[in-house]
């Protein structure tokens, strides 16, 4: 489908609303192009206002059907006709008539038969369908065709009373059964007079072992909602009684069928109803599949997380029994690191996708690093991470602990008191800088010979995991480090 209403806005005399109801015929005509195995052109008059005399006409959507070949290889968007090029155009915008054309004319070399039906809205005639079918594959038609074409002359009807589409109708259009799905004609009554081999066969699938013509449609669907998984608060004679518009899921334990109920109305009398339906019980199934395997992957995620404070806690209690000072700092980075970690699975546990709101994670990041520093740090951030991998969001989360506490325990231990951390991301780059006023970097500094475990912590995430680099430099009376890599 291919429209363009910001066609209808200059040299036309289409107000807002109008505008808004020719976006709702084309969000809905899917269904008239397929009832009437037929290209569907939307025509709106070039004039100043409905009391001028227009101009010609400019075509703003085009669509092809899904149950016939195409009649136009092209789309016809954008093209425009003078006042007389096309007559039935002409009487239909002017006298609010459909025009049918008796004898095919030669396109190219195919027979076509057009005919034009004028869109009413509020008093006015706003625009023209033209429709063209192939003449050739009209001579012969199925009852399938018979019905798709009855049930066509009555919406074109509709449209061009103003009834069609009906208005404040919500209920996603774009994801709505269409009409090779299923169809179901009801009568006046209620009862079934044509089921498409798609809709018998989705209505058997549910349990209905009996002929669906000529029998009450919502009675057989109250009859297999003896074994409904749910129950409903109104019964299907009333959902399916076609008076009103509705779409609603109907499921049992056999199947699951998605059901649109479109009312057909002639001078404001109800005389029947469409109502598409579409067997979805395989997409039900994979939905809820993906939702089970969401769900595990979150418990996963939170069992990981319990696990590795269960860990952090050993080691903490470990921690007290070792005498030794530097075993028992040890001990308390290896704490602080397996706190890091489980911080990304906590995060992962609450999400259903394998993705991290980073920011979140390095807030709680640098409030457990602050809560142990013993002297007042003024913190800033510029920029944000946003949503990041999980991994990607481990790794970093253990090397911006890294570089955060060796500023706090080298950097910040007995000078300075700014440590501010700056986030760019640039064409999917990232580079992050983690920066402190402290005492700097010692004299001589060198990756490949330093003795600091964390900073050998933070090269090897760093280059082996993200696969990024890292500097550290002194810049302008401060310790810069600069961690950049691609995601």
């Amino acid at each position: 489908m291919s429209s363009r209403i910001d066609l209808a806005v200059s040299h036309t005399a289409l107000s807002q609303r109008d505008r808004d109801r020719l976006s709702e015929l084309i969000s809905e005509w899917q269904l008239l192009a397929d009832l009437s195995f037929a290209d569907l052109v939307l025509w709106v008059a070039k004039r100043k206002d409905y009391q001028s005399w227009p101009e010609g006409h400019i075509a703003i959507a085009h669509i092809r059907p899904t149950t016939a070949s195409t009649v136009f290889a092209q789309d016809l968007i954008g093209q425009e006709l003078a006042w007389g090029k096309n007559p039935r155009i002409d009487r239909s915008l002017s006298q609010g008539e459909i025009v049918r054309e008796d004898e095919p004319e030669l396109v190219g070399d195919i027979l076509i038969k057009e005919e034009t039906v004028p869109v009413f809205f509020e008093g006015n005639v706003i625009a023209v369908i033209s429709r063209h079918r192939d003449a050739d594959q009209m001579r012969s038609p199925s009852r399938l065709e018979l019905n798709y074409r009855e049930i066509a002359h009555r919406v074109y009807h509709m449209v061009s009373e103003g009834t069609f589409p009906i208005q404040d109708s919500f209920y996603q259009a774009e994801a709505a059964p269409r009409v090779g799905d299923g169809l179901i004609r009801l009568n006046a009554q209620g009862a079934v007079s044509y089921a498409s081999p798609n809709a018998r066969s989705a209505v058997s699938r549910l349990g209905w072992e009996l002929e669906v013509e000529g029998a009450q449609l919502g009675v057989i669907f109250d009859s297999l909602s003896k074994h409904q998984s749910a129950p409903k608060e109104e019964n299907w004679a009333t959902i399916l009684n076609g008076k009103i518009l509705r779409r609603d899921d109907f499921e049992n334990a056999n199947a699951v069928v998605d059901l649109l109920v479109i009312p057909l109305i002639e001078s404001q009398e109800p005389i029947g109803a469409i109502v598409l339906v579409h067997d979805v019980t395989e997409l039900r199934n994979r939905d809820r599949a993906l939702v089970t395997k969401d769900a595990t992957i979150r418990e996963i995620h939170h069992r990981v997380k319990n696990n590795l404070q269960t860990v952090s806690a050993l080691l903490r209690l470990q921690s007290r029994r070792v005498e030794d000072p530097i075993a028992s700092a040890a001990l308390a980075e290896a704490v602080r690191r397996v706190a890091s970690i489980a911080i990304v699975h906590e995060t992962l546990s609450t999400s259903s996708a394998e993705t991290v709101l980073f920011d979140d994670v390095y807030d709680r990041i640098v409030q457990n690093a602050i809560e142990l520093s013993p002297r007042p740090i003024s913190l800033g951030k510029l920029g944000e991470f946003g949503l990041l991998d999980s991994q990607v969001a481990t790794p970093l989360a253990l090397v911006i602990t890294e570089l955060i506490h060796n500023s706090l325990e080298h950097g910040l231990e007995k000078s300075g008191d700014q440590l501010r951390i700056e986030v760019d991301l640039q064409d999917n780059k990232y580079e992050i800088k983690v920066i402190d006023n402290g005492v700097g970097l010692p004299a001589g500094f060198d990756w490949e010979t330093s003795s600091n475990l964390g900073l050998q912590i933070v090269r090897t995430l760093t280059e082996n995991e993200l696969k990024g680099s890292i500097v550290l430099r002194r810049v302008n009376d401060e310790t810069v480090a600069l961690l950049s890599f691609k995601v």
